[in-house]
């Protein structure tokens, strides 16, 4: 009886972390058809999620305009949009 128990009770441990594993990836990945993600345009802690070194998800960039941060702005406006660093980008920006 002990047996069973400890495997139903890993078995339900392995579906619940490929379940979440799945929600944080589509969280992630997702992006609305009318938006696209633009890299550079946030305000230091204002970005919408992970770009890259030094960025973790929502809320942690560390400067202004962060050339690996990105923010999701309305379709075709990303590199219309003008900072004191330079235009927003649909790639990373290499920042001095």
């Amino acid at each position: 009886m002990k047996k069973s128990t400890t495997a139903l009770a890993l078995a339900g441990a392995l579906t619940a972390a490929v379940s979440l594993a799945g929600i944080a990836s589509t969280a992630q990945a997702a992006v609305p058809d009318n938006m696209e993600k633009c890299f550079g345009v946030s305000k230091a802690g204002a970005n919408d999620c992970a770009a890259g070194a030094g960025t973790t998800c929502a809320g942690t960039s560390k400067v202004d305009y962060q050339g690996n941060a990105w923010s999701l702005v309305a379709k075709g406006t990303c590199t219309t949009i003008d900072t004191p660093m330079g235009k927003g980008s649909l790639t990373e920006i290499q920042r001095p």
